[in-house]
């Protein structure tokens, strides 16, 4: 049984895709055109994160780093330098003496990425090269906290860089402890389960996406890693502003989140299906265009897929439940995703 739906991997252009299967959330790329087939289904890829890394099994940031340098790569013509802070991509991409890079690529600090891109961009510009792209890439540790000072600069000076931020939650690299994009609940090494507030406090922490918004940037957008066409639009779409641009994408850890790793994608696309992980778009300041949740699901069926989360469904945590539902609300209001 077949069904017409109307695709939106491109606002400007539609294409009407053909759902052979029911029940299942695949698109075969030959039904599709060829400008809307992804990165990844083609054999021009420039495989900017290749083999031979050192991920865990189901590592979300693997995938992530490599769809969205490969889609930058793609739209600049292969000419990207990418900065890279301290932390687990960096971690399992370059063991010494190796590396899984396949583009000029530079190690920082965990907290001055954002400086050292700026710090390309400019060499860049006084060199007359307008072509060469940059692009900056952290976890949620070395961009919402240690790296937060130099971002914000990056942003207020309107550099020429790309910032992407690879969200999976904690501080996944040196033992799972707690950073400001840990979400309410969850359990780290130093969120422990215990108390009648058992995991990370709520009304902690910070949303990088709408901080970058509130500097009033080119461009800021939010990806997961399960929507490959839409991940690699966005990438796409920053590529085409100047200035400075930045994108969050959510991904899972298994290790860290307790999860199994042939669930990575499934709980991406769970997390947005909940309302926890909005997918949105904003230019200047202002939001723009938000991802419709298709087929919502409830927050426990997110939950329950993951071990950090196990002491919020049991029964005398009701409270914490209801107050991240709360939460998803929030979000689908917000962000206007129904």
């Amino acid at each position: 049984m077949s069904k017409e739906e109307t695709s939106t991997l491109n606002p400007s252009s539609r294409q009407t895709v053909k759902f052979y299967q029911t029940g299942t959330f695949t698109v075969g790329n030959r039904l599709l055109d060829e400008e809307f087939r992804t990165v990844q289904a083609t054999t021009e890829r420039s495989n900017s994160l290749d083999s031979g890394h050192r991920a865990c099994q189901g590592c979300g940031q693997a995938l992530g780093a490599r769809y969205a340098l490969d889609a930058a790569m793609r739209a600049t013509d292969n000419k990207i330098i990418a900065a890279n802070a301290t932390g687990c991509l960096e971690v399992f991409t370059t063991p010494y003496p190796e590396t899984a890079w396949s583009i000029p690529w530079v190690h920082s600090l965990f907290g001055n990425v954002a400086a050292v891109a700026s710090g390309i961009a400019a060499a860049l510009k006084s060199k007359g090269d307008s072509t060469t792209r940059v692009i900056a890439q952290g976890g949620d540790g070395g961009t919402t906290d240690i790296g937060f000072g130099c971002l914000s600069g990056m942003f207020d000076r309107n550099d020429d860089v790309l910032y992407i931020c690879y969200d999976n939650g904690g501080y996944m690299n040196t033992g799972v402890q707690r950073s400001s994009a840990t979400p309410a609940a969850a359990r780290t090494a130093t969120t422990m389960p215990v108390g009648d507030n058992p995991g990370s406090s709520f009304n902690t922490g910070k949303y990088l996406p709408t901080i970058a918004m509130a500097h009033e940037i080119p461009y800021v957008a939010t990806a997961s890693v399960h929507d490959l066409h839409d991940l690699e639009r966005k990438v796409e779409k920053a590529m085409t502003f100047r200035g400075a641009r930045y994108i969050h994408i959510n991904v899972p850890c298994p290790l860290g989140w307790g999860s199994q790793p042939a669930f990575t994608i499934k709980l991406s696309r769970m997390g947005v299906e909940c309302g926890l992980v909005p997918l949105f778009e904003a230019e200047n300041g202002q939001l723009t265009d938000s991802t419709k949740i298709r087929y919502r699901i409830p927050v426990e069926e997110y939950l329950k897929l993951q071990r950090r989360f196990a002491h919020v469904l049991k029964p005398h945590n009701t409270h914490q439940l209801d107050a991240i539902r709360a939460i998803a609300e929030n979000n689908i209001k917000r962000f206007n995703l129904l």
